[in-house]
């Protein structure tokens, strides 16, 4: 069993009276992450509410009811809460109650999740993200020179818990999770009329990764306005399948002010969108690989450290760029992806003139422990 860098911060969040909300994309280890949380010795409810009969325990119910239910265990575990309706009027109730039960739900979605809980349940509840694996956690497991021997595999086959414990079966498992589970809860969200525009649209931003991402390109090639391409990606975003970050600009007049990147969650996932799974030796897209890879480990770091960094990418219209930029209590962190290690870059000169405050690392396979 591979241990999850969350499993310690979501104890420390154990007995604070509030309700716990673990959210991440399907297939990514929230079970089996609840099942390393029970301790045997505690008295358990185990809810999943993809079954009916255990999402109908939690609808529609008063305080009273509420508190009756959950009032005889030490630990409360709700999967697939976005099923219950009104789950935020629920979880509100709950963390009303002070009950010394510690509730934690889990959600493969922010869409109706998020959407129904921010309000009503505001103040009552801590909220957390679960990744894919992490090239930290598998170095913990194994050993960072194990890794390294992996990495090329990884660049490929990503880190999805059952891609990296099944291996000769990785290409199977993410064809099934790109066609079965990525799309499943997008589909179900009422704002989703095209799915086949979805697919097309995942399919344009893997094809760009590492590329700045242009609205009014993507709605020309689709045939949709750009309002609806902004839409669409902020709900593949809201179901952890792709994440974007800004362009940086403050001083400069060149500065590119209004850009956006967009990077997938996992490698895995956006080769098999392209159903493309060649050797690094037949790709022309390795750099963007790499680049993927980082900011998507950095992406985990920072949710698991408990840092609230601002990413961002950085370029001028003339080309100089930076590939992350990241601001933390007034620090700013810069850095730049190179899978050739002899391809060691600096940092651009007007960059470094502008805000010499900055710090620059190159960061290539030969140094990414420190990294991530």
């Amino acid at each position: 069993m591979i241990t999850r860098t969350i499993e310690k911060v979501l104890k420390a969040d154990f007995n604070k009276k509030k309700v716990i909300v673990l959210l991440g994309p399907r297939q990514v280890g929230k079970t089996t992450l609840l099942d390393m949380l029970q301790n045997p010795e505690t008295r358990c409810l185990r809810l999943n509410c993809d079954d009916m009969d255990d999402a109908m325990l939690l609808e529609d119910k008063s305080s009273t009811e509420l508190k009756a239910l959950l009032n005889g265990y030490d630990m409360v575990f709700v999967d697939e809460a976005q099923r219950v309706h009104n789950i935020g009027l629920v979880l509100k109730k709950i963390g009303d109650l002070k009950l010394d039960t510690q509730v934690v739900v889990t959600g493969s979605s922010s869409l109706t999740l998020a959407d129904d809980i921010n309000e009503p349940a505001t103040g009552r509840l801590l909220e957390h993200r679960l990744y894919p694996l992490s090239l930290r956690e598998l170095a913990d497991d194994t050993s960072e020179r194990e890794q390294q021997r992996l990495l090329e595999s990884r660049m490929i086959y990503g880190l999805y818990p059952e891609v990296v414990t099944s291996p000769a079966d990785a290409k199977r498992t993410l064809m099934t999770l790109t066609n079965n589970y990525l799309y499943k809860d997008l589909l179900a969200y009422r704002g989703i009329k095209k799915p086949d525009l979805l697919q097309k649209l995942v399919r344009a931003l893997a094809l760009q990764l590492g590329d700045e991402v242009s609205y009014n390109e993507l709605s020309n090639m689709l045939g949709v306005d750009k309002e609806t391409v902004e839409n669409y990606i902020g709900l593949l975003e809201k179901c952890f399948v792709v994440f974007r970050l800004d362009s940086f600009s403050r001083n400069l007049r060149n500065e590119i002010k209004k850009g956006k990147k967009v990077y997938f969650y996992d490698n895995g996932v956006r080769n098999a969108v392209l159903s493309n799974f060649a050797p690094l030796d037949f790709r022309n897209d390795v750099g963007a690989l790499w680049e993927n890879l980082m900011v998507s480990e950095r992406v985990k770091h920072n949710a698991y450290n408990g840092s609230y960094a601002q990413l961002y990418f950085w370029r001028t219209h003339d080309q100089k760029e930076i590939d992350l930029v990241e601001i933390e209590d007034g620090m700013m962190r810069t850095y730049e992806f190179k899978w050739n290690p002899k391809k060691t870059p600096s940092q651009p000169a007007i960059f470094a003139n502008a805000y010499p405050e900055a710090s620059f690392s190159a960061v290539t396979p030969d140094v990414l422990w420190n990294f991530v």
